[in-house]
């Protein structure tokens, strides 16, 4: 540029590069309009001139834009996107209902071919009017399993009347149909009687169970043995209970029903007449095993035991510790308050009923079941906090120490148990176990055993580690496993005895019932026809003969308000 010119010089980037201007320079002014940009320095708008438009996915507006949004959202509703627009042109079209509570509605034309079919069954019999031994025909008819006969005739009114006419049972099975449409919902309602609650309460079973118990072919052998019945009716209950309860409430549910195998179980019995083959529930030889222990710890046979009772279980096997946790009410329902009150009065603690044993000896025997793993979580969260921490492991894991260290066995430090507990459980949370982290692995019994269960602790060390693998490939449960062989043993031990009354007090006084009994039971008549039997345990069904006792109830009346008390926990008690 002309270094002759006057004026001003100014510094402008042109081509990226920075240049000494003068404004007085005709070349320079030149080069700046070739470029665009003005003496300050400032670049010229393009004619025509078009804004940059930024790129946006094509399920966006054509109108749309990041200050009408904005705007929108503080200002109006925001935009109708494709599925509102679609939506508003075919504002007739509905969703179709997909929740059925009651189970969806079946086709009306299948009703009334099923009142046809038990119409013409009830023409089979005079008067139209069926009793309760007839009344397996009506009950397959309708199209029911065998044993809903009982409660379904006792539904209908049978009960007060001794029959069922054509009318009244039509009329209950429409009404039946018009709100229940599965077997689940159909079954609730003809155990509670048509009463307006969902959920089973204990008493709501008796009345099949004790069909089962009268009719069913594998339990023929039982009838002579009314003394037994009402026992065996509380054990499956307990059993039933403790299976489908998943709330431990006490009341099963409509869900909680669904959930579980007990129908199907039911509708097997039908069909399958060795009661053994069925065990869940409902097998002989399970009640035999556990009414036999039962009677075994129960030494003044009041139908009830207390902790020294229990602490002799298993040859006391189980710590201290552990049967003051079971007592205190963490695993029983409506317990706190009577230890409570009857330490307060100078009384001995609430004991153990015979149904809550159920549970406790279910929870031993098979600590892989879900609710043994429940069961046994709440003895230990001492604290209640849902979570065991180190110091209640520690708490129980103390007395292990002691006990083998009285009978001089070599055991294991605290922390490194410790540290084989937590990588075998591998917590989610570091330093505590949660319930769902014992659900999650399946060497749950190694790990309760550990700690409160000396004898099963010391066969856990003594075992091959590839054979508790083998057992958990096989399908029989430790449940089952286990009645399995205190039956064959109870049966030999039976059968070796000459004299039955071996299984009687140890003093020799006569035990065949309790002499407290009429203090447990709500209504009862008995009658002794051999004053010498001695005993009041029930046989194997291979050494049946005449019962010398006969007892028509066994309801407790131990002060609850209702039977439910006695099959589940409260759920307040422990925080999951």
């Amino acid at each position: 540029m002309n270094n002759d010119c006057e004026g001003y010089e100014v510094r402008v980037r042109v081509r990226k590069v920075m240049v000494v201007v003068r404004s007085w320079c005709y070349a320079c002014q030149v080069l700046l309009l070739q470029n665009g940009t003005d003496l300050d320095g400032h670049t010229s708008p393009k004619f025509p001139y078009k804004p940059w438009k930024h790129p946006r996915p094509r399920s966006y507006n054509k109108n749309y834009s990041k200050e009408s949004l904005s705007s929108q959202k503080s200002t109006g509703p925001p935009p109708h996107t494709t599925l509102q627009r679609h939506t508003k042109a075919n504002r007739s079209l509905l969703i179709p209902r997909f929740h059925y509570p009651q189970g969806k509605p079946s086709n009306q034309t299948q009703l009334e071919v099923t009142l046809e079919a038990v119409r013409q069954v009830f023409q089979t019999f005079p008067n139209q009017q069926v009793t309760k031994d007839s009344f397996s025909t009506i009950t397959k008819a309708a199209g029911c399993p065998l044993y809903w006969k009982a409660p379904l005739f006792i539904a209908c009114g049978g009960e007060k009347l001794g029959y069922v006419e054509l009318n009244t049972f039509l009329d209950y099975w429409r009404n039946l149909c018009s709100t229940c449409h599965d077997s689940a919902s159909r079954f609730m309602h003809i155990l509670t009687r048509s009463v307006s609650r969902n959920y089973l309460l204990p008493e709501d079973l008796m009345s099949l169970v004790q069909d089962v118990v009268d009719t069913h072919p594998g339990l023929t052998f039982l009838k002579e043995a009314a003394e037994f019945h009402s026992r065996y009716v509380h054990t499956v209950i307990s059993r039933v209970y403790y299976c489908v309860n998943q709330s431990w409430s006490g009341q099963i549910t409509l869900t909680e029903l669904r959930r579980s195998d007990f129908l199907r179980v039911v509708q097997l019995l039908e069909s399958e007449d060795d009661i053994n083959q069925v065990t869940q529930y409902f097998s002989y030889e399970h009640f035999y095993v556990i009414y036999c222990k039962f009677w075994e710890l129960d030494r003044d046979h009041d139908l009830f035991i207390d902790k020294n009772d229990l602490a002799r279980h298993s040859d006391h096997a189980l710590s201290t510790r552990l049967i003051d946790r079971i007592f205190s009410g963490t695993v029983t329902r409506g317990k706190t308050a009577n230890n409570q009150q009857s330490q307060l009065n100078g009384q001995p603690d609430a004991k153990m009923s015979y149904t809550e044993f159920v549970w406790f000896l279910l929870a031993e025997e098979d600590k892989q079941h879900p609710r043994a793993i429940e069961y046994w979580f709440r003895c230990m969260d001492l604290d209640g906090d849902g979570y065991l921490s180190m110091y209640e492991l520690e708490y129980f894991y103390d007395e292990q120490l002691q006990r083998m260290e009285a009978v001089g066995i070599e055991c294991l430090p605290f922390e490194d148990c410790l540290c084989q507990m937590l990588d075998m459980i591998r917590p989610a949370t570091p330093g505590k176990i949660s319930l769902n982290d014992l659900k999650k692995c399946k060497m749950t019994p190694i790990f309760f055993d550990t700690f409160f269960n000396l004898e099963k602790y010391l066969d856990h060390e003594q075992r091959d580690p590839f054979a508790s693998q083998r057992d958990h490939d096989t399908e029989m449960s430790d449940w089952d496993r286990y009645a399995a062989e205190e039956y064959e043993l109870l049966v030999a031990e039976e059968g070796g005895n000459d004299n039955p009354a071996e299984f009687g007090d140890e003093d020799g006084d006569e035990d065949a019932l309790s002499p407290n009994l009429d203090h447990i039971l709500s209504s009862h008549t008995y009658t002794n026809n051999n004053q010498d039997s001695g005993t009041n345990k029930p046989r194997s069904k291979h050494d049946w003969s005449q019962p010398s006792l006969t007892v028509t109830d066994f309801d407790y009346q131990d002060g609850s308000s209702s039977d439910s008390a006695d099959y589940a926990a409260d759920s307040d008690d422990c925080s999951m």
